[in-house]
C-alpha cells in the first residue's frame, strides 16, 4: 500500500511539472498520464517481485548492483516512452538509445565500485560477531562511518565492551564467594578433624564455631537468593507506616557488637522520628547494609555517623571517615557482582549489601546513591508518605 501511494505521489508531481513547464494540449496530458500510469503499475511490479528476488541474493554488491540496473532501466523506458510521443526520426531514438544504454552502464560500474566498502564493512562486522560468538570479547569492528552501518557497529562494539566487563566482574564475584565460602569451611574441617583426632579439649567451644561458620555461609546463600529474586523482580513489600529513626536505631544497636570489634563507634543524628511508608524489615535491612559496609571501610578509631532527616522527602546518610569512593566507582558501586574500587576494597565480602540495597529501595520507589570521597558517603531517599 505504501508504495502505491508514493508512485501515486511521484506520478502527481510528474504531470504538475509538465503542466507548468510545457503548457500542453489535451491530448499530449493524456498520452503522458497514460505513459505515467503504465509505469508507475510495472514499477510498482517490479518493488513486489524484487523484493522476494533480493532477499535471495548472499551478496550485498549483488542487490546494489540489481537495484541500480533496475533503476536505471525504468529510467531508459520512461525516456524512450516518452520520446516517441515527441515524433524523432529513427536516426534520433536510435541516438537517444545508445546514450541511454552506455549510461546504464556507467551507473552499474558506480553502483558496483560504491558497494565495495559496504560490503567491505558488513564483512568486518560479521566477522567481528563471529569472534565474539566464539568468545573473543576484545574483538571489536573499527568500523567509523557516519551512517546507519556505523551506528550499529558503534552499538555493536558497545554491546561487547559491556559484556566484556560484566565477564571481568562476574568473575571478580565468583572469586569472592569462593574466597567467602572457603575460610568457613576450612574451618569447619579443622574443627571436625580436631574433634575426630580428640584433641578438642573444649568441645563446645568448638561446636560454637563451628554454629558461627555455617551461620556465615547460610547468610552469605541466604544473601546469594535474595538477590536473585530482587533481579527477578519478584521483591513483594507490604507497605505500612514505618518511623526511619527508630529502624535506624535499631540497626545501630544491632550492629554495635561488630563495630566494637572494628574499633569504631556508631551515632546517630536525628532530630525525632522520620516518617516514611515500606516494609519495616526491608527498610531496616537497606540501613543494616549500609552501616555494616561503612563498619567495614572505618577505620579504626573514627565514628560511623547515620543521619535520619525528613526534608522534602525521608532521607538517610550514612557516613565514615574511610577513603570514600572514586568518582568513577559511584555510578556503579550499587551494581551487581561489584566488589569495590582501589579506594574501598571489601575485605574479603562478596559485594552483595549495596546490590541488595538498592533492590529493597527501587521497590519502594526510592532512590539511593553513593558520594565521592573523601569519606564514604551513601545515602537513600523514599518518596514522602501519601
Amino acid at each position: 500500500m505504501r508504495v502505491v501511494l508514493l508512485l501515486g505521489a511521484v506520478v502527481a508531481l510528474g504531470l504538475a511539472v509538465f503542466e507548468v513547464t510545457m503548457s500542453p494540449s489535451p491530448s499530449e496530458r493524456l498520452q503522458l498520464l497514460t505513459v505515467f500510469a503504465v509505469m508507475a503499475a510495472v514499477t510498482a511490479g517490479l518493488v513486489y517481485l524484487l523484493r522476494s528476488v533480493a532477499s535471495r541474493f548472499r551478496s550485498l554488491r549483488s542487490t546494489v548492483v540489481m537495484v541500480a540496473m533496475v533503476t536505471l532501466a525504468i529510467a531508459v523506458a520512461v525516456a524512450l516512452s516518452t520520446a516517441s510521443l515527441m515524433f524523432l526520426t529513427v536516426h534520433d531514438l536510435t541516438l537517444l538509445f545508445v546514450v541511454l544504454a552506455f549510461g546504464t552502464m556507467l551507473g552499474v560500474v558506480v553502483a558496483t565500485m560504491l558497494s565495495k566498502p559496504l560490503e567491505s564493512d558488513l564483512g568486518r562486522l560479521r566477522r567481528t560477531a563471529e569472534q565474539v560468538k566464539g568468545g573473543d570479547l576484545d574483538a571489536r569492528t573499527g568500523i567509523g562511518r557516519p551512517d546507519e552501518l556505523g551506528e550499529a557497529a558503534r552499538a555493536f562494539d558497545g554491546m561487547v565492551s559491556q559484556l566484556q566487563a560484566n565477564e571481568r566482574t562476574r568473575r571478580e564475584f565468583l572469586s569472592a564467594v569462593g574466597h567467602d565460602l572457603r575460610s568457613p569451611l576450612a574451618a569447619l574441617r579443622a574443627t571436625v578433624e580436631a574433634l575426630e583426632d580428640g584433641v578438642a579439649r573444649d568441645p563446645d567451644r568448638y561446636l560454637r564455631s563451628m554454629r558461627a561458620d555455617l551461620d556465615a555461609m547460610a547468610h552469605l546463600v541466604d544473601d546469594l537468593e535474595l538477590l536473585a529474586t530482587i533481579e527477578a523482580g519478584k521483591v513483594e513489600v507490604k507497605r505500612v507506616p514505618v518511623d526511619l529513626a527508630e529502624l535506624a536505631d535499631e540497626s545501630i544497636e544491632a550492629l554495635s557488637p561488630v563495630a566494637a570489634q572494628h574499633d569504631v563507634r556508631l551515632r546517630l543524628e536525628a532530630g525525632g522520628s522520620v516518617a516514611a511508608v515500606g516494609g519495616a524489615r526491608e527498610l531496616g535491612r537497606v540501613i543494616r547494609n549500609l552501616v555494616d559496609n561503612a563498619i567495614r571501610h572505618a577505620p579504626a578509631g573514627t565514628e560511623v555517623v547515620v543521619r535520619v532527616s525528613n526534608g522534602h522527602a525521608a532521607e538517610v546518610r550514612v557516613c565514615d571517615a574511610g577513603p570514600g569512593f572514586s568518582a568513577d566507582f559511584v555510578t556503579s558501586a550499587f551494581d551487581s557482582f561489584v566488589t569495590g574500587d582501589a579506594a574501598r576494597t571489601r575485605h574479603g565480602g562478596a559485594g552483595l549489601g549495596l546490590a541488595i540495597a538498592r533492590g529493597f529501595v527501587s521497590a519502594h520507589g526510592g532512590e539511593i546513591w553513593a558520594e565521592p570521597g573523601p569519606g564514604g558517603t551513601v545515602a537513600f531517599r523514599l518518596p514522602p508518605p501519601g
